[in-house]
Protein backbone atom coordinates (compact mmCIF):
# COMPACT_ATOMS: atom_id res chain seq x y z
CA UNK A 1 0.00 0.00 0.00
CA UNK A 2 2.92 2.11 0.94
CA UNK A 3 4.10 1.68 -2.77
CA UNK A 4 0.96 2.45 -4.63
CA UNK A 5 0.81 5.93 -2.34
CA UNK A 6 4.34 6.43 -3.68
CA UNK A 7 3.48 5.93 -7.47
CA UNK A 8 0.05 8.07 -7.21
CA UNK A 9 2.50 10.93 -5.52
CA UNK A 10 5.14 10.75 -8.46
CA UNK A 11 2.69 10.36 -10.79
CA UNK A 12 0.73 13.71 -9.93
CA UNK A 13 4.39 15.62 -9.77
CA UNK A 14 4.90 14.62 -13.12
CA UNK A 15 1.97 15.79 -14.41
CA UNK A 16 2.14 19.13 -12.50
CA UNK A 17 5.10 20.02 -13.99
CA UNK A 18 5.63 22.37 -16.83
CA UNK A 19 7.56 21.63 -19.67
CA UNK A 20 9.75 24.15 -21.98
CA UNK A 21 11.84 22.98 -25.15
CA UNK A 22 14.53 25.47 -26.83
CA UNK A 23 15.15 24.71 -30.59
CA UNK A 24 18.38 26.42 -32.14
CA UNK A 25 17.47 26.86 -35.51
CA UNK A 26 20.89 28.32 -36.07
CA UNK A 27 23.97 26.63 -35.56
CA UNK A 28 26.77 29.08 -35.60
CA UNK A 29 27.67 30.38 -32.24
CA UNK A 30 27.53 34.22 -32.31
CA UNK A 31 28.49 36.69 -28.54
CA UNK A 32 26.72 39.90 -28.89
CA UNK A 33 28.61 42.64 -28.12
CA UNK A 34 27.38 44.34 -24.68
CA UNK A 35 28.20 48.23 -26.13
CA UNK A 36 25.54 47.79 -28.91
CA UNK A 37 22.27 48.58 -29.31
CA UNK A 38 19.52 46.24 -29.13
CA UNK A 39 16.19 47.37 -30.58
CA UNK A 40 13.48 44.75 -29.70
CA UNK A 41 10.22 44.46 -31.66
CA UNK A 42 6.68 43.64 -30.70
CA UNK A 43 5.34 41.08 -32.20
CA UNK A 44 1.59 40.77 -33.54
CA UNK A 45 -0.43 38.88 -30.50
CA UNK A 46 -1.03 35.29 -30.07
CA UNK A 47 -4.53 34.10 -31.00
CA UNK A 48 -6.01 30.52 -31.15
CA UNK A 49 -8.84 29.33 -32.90
CA UNK A 50 -11.30 31.93 -32.38
CA UNK A 51 -9.60 33.73 -29.39
CA UNK A 52 -7.29 36.48 -29.76
CA UNK A 53 -4.96 37.12 -26.76
CA UNK A 54 -4.45 40.82 -26.22
CA UNK A 55 -1.34 42.06 -25.60
CA UNK A 56 0.41 38.31 -25.62
CA UNK A 57 2.97 40.06 -28.14
CA UNK A 58 3.57 42.97 -25.67
CA UNK A 59 3.72 39.95 -23.03
CA UNK A 60 6.95 38.18 -25.09
CA UNK A 61 8.42 41.26 -25.64
CA UNK A 62 8.90 42.19 -22.52
CA UNK A 63 10.26 38.53 -21.60
CA UNK A 64 12.82 39.44 -24.26
CA UNK A 65 13.24 42.92 -22.91
CA UNK A 66 14.50 41.28 -19.26
CA UNK A 67 16.34 39.16 -20.25
CA UNK A 68 18.47 41.16 -22.41
CA UNK A 69 18.74 44.03 -20.43
CA UNK A 70 20.85 41.85 -18.05
CA UNK A 71 23.48 42.03 -20.43
CA UNK A 72 23.46 44.62 -22.84
CA UNK A 73 23.32 48.65 -22.03
CA UNK A 74 21.21 49.98 -24.62
CA UNK A 75 17.93 47.65 -24.77
CA UNK A 76 14.73 49.07 -26.14
CA UNK A 77 11.08 47.90 -27.51
CA UNK A 78 9.13 49.40 -29.94
CA UNK A 79 5.41 50.44 -28.65
CA UNK A 80 3.31 48.37 -31.37
CA UNK A 81 3.46 45.83 -34.20
CA UNK A 82 5.68 46.12 -36.85
CA UNK A 83 6.33 44.24 -39.56
CA UNK A 84 9.85 42.85 -40.44
CA UNK A 85 10.65 45.75 -42.74
CA UNK A 86 9.05 48.46 -40.46
CA UNK A 87 11.18 47.04 -37.99
CA UNK A 88 14.69 46.60 -39.40
CA UNK A 89 14.05 50.19 -40.87
CA UNK A 90 13.57 51.34 -37.31
CA UNK A 91 16.48 49.97 -35.84
CA UNK A 92 18.79 51.13 -38.58
CA UNK A 93 17.42 54.52 -38.61
CA UNK A 94 18.36 54.51 -35.10
CA UNK A 95 21.68 53.25 -34.99
CA UNK A 96 20.82 49.83 -33.33
CA UNK A 97 23.19 47.30 -34.26
CA UNK A 98 21.03 44.48 -33.50
CA UNK A 99 16.82 43.87 -34.48
CA UNK A 100 15.29 40.93 -31.95
CA UNK A 101 12.59 40.14 -33.66
CA UNK A 102 9.89 37.35 -31.94
CA UNK A 103 7.02 36.15 -33.54
CA UNK A 104 4.60 34.42 -31.81
CA UNK A 105 3.32 30.75 -33.31
CA UNK A 106 0.73 29.10 -31.09
CA UNK A 107 -0.48 31.00 -28.24
CA UNK A 108 -3.00 28.70 -26.23
CA UNK A 109 -4.27 30.27 -22.59
CA UNK A 110 -6.59 27.71 -21.00
CA UNK A 111 -8.52 27.16 -17.42
CA UNK A 112 -6.02 24.21 -17.41
CA UNK A 113 -7.20 23.75 -13.55
CA UNK A 114 -10.50 22.61 -14.67
CA UNK A 115 -10.24 21.24 -18.39
CA UNK A 116 -7.23 19.28 -17.45
CA UNK A 117 -6.13 21.00 -20.97
CA UNK A 118 -2.54 22.71 -20.52
CA UNK A 119 -1.57 26.26 -21.85
CA UNK A 120 0.48 25.94 -24.76
CA UNK A 121 2.88 28.96 -26.28
CA UNK A 122 5.49 28.54 -29.37
CA UNK A 123 7.69 31.63 -29.97
CA UNK A 124 10.10 32.21 -32.14
CA UNK A 125 12.91 34.84 -31.96
CA UNK A 126 15.18 35.82 -34.77
CA UNK A 127 18.36 38.19 -34.03
CA UNK A 128 19.24 40.36 -36.91
CA UNK A 129 22.58 42.17 -37.53
CA UNK A 130 21.09 45.44 -38.92
CA UNK A 131 23.76 46.91 -41.43
CA UNK A 132 23.81 43.69 -43.65
CA UNK A 133 20.13 42.14 -42.60
CA UNK A 134 21.81 39.09 -41.66
CA UNK A 135 20.31 36.42 -39.03
CA UNK A 136 22.91 35.80 -36.47
CA UNK A 137 20.42 33.16 -34.74
CA UNK A 138 17.76 31.91 -34.79
CA UNK A 139 15.74 29.59 -32.04
CA UNK A 140 11.72 28.28 -30.97
CA UNK A 141 10.72 28.01 -27.92
CA UNK A 142 7.86 25.55 -26.82
CA UNK A 143 5.99 25.27 -24.01
CA UNK A 144 2.94 23.16 -22.02
CA UNK A 145 2.09 23.69 -18.50
CA UNK A 146 1.52 21.09 -16.27
CA UNK A 147 -2.16 20.12 -15.72
CA UNK A 148 -2.40 21.02 -12.05
CA UNK A 149 -1.33 24.91 -12.02
CA UNK A 150 -3.89 26.11 -9.46
CA UNK A 151 -4.99 28.86 -11.63
CA UNK A 152 -1.42 30.21 -11.48
CA UNK A 153 0.01 29.63 -14.68
CA UNK A 154 -0.66 31.32 -18.64
CA UNK A 155 1.57 30.92 -21.59
CA UNK A 156 3.70 33.92 -20.79
CA UNK A 157 4.86 32.62 -17.46
CA UNK A 158 6.35 29.40 -19.71
CA UNK A 159 9.17 31.97 -21.53
CA UNK A 160 10.61 33.17 -18.88
CA UNK A 161 13.52 30.44 -18.56
CA UNK A 162 13.85 29.03 -21.89
CA UNK A 163 14.28 32.90 -22.88
CA UNK A 164 16.98 33.72 -20.24
CA UNK A 165 18.83 30.97 -21.20
CA UNK A 166 19.12 31.42 -24.65
CA UNK A 167 19.80 35.38 -24.02
CA UNK A 168 22.78 34.25 -21.11
CA UNK A 169 24.15 32.10 -24.25
CA UNK A 170 24.75 34.99 -26.80
CA UNK A 171 27.40 36.75 -24.37
CA UNK A 172 30.60 36.45 -22.70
Amino acid sequence: MKYLYLVIALLLLTGCADRQKLIRLKTTSIKIDTSKGIYISIPKDGSYGKNNYQGSGQMLANEIIIAFSKHSINVQSGHMYQSFDEAIQYAKNNNFTYLIYPQILHWEDRATEWSGIPDKVTVKIDIIETKHNKTLDSVTIKGTSGWATLGGDHPQDLLEKPIREFADSLYL
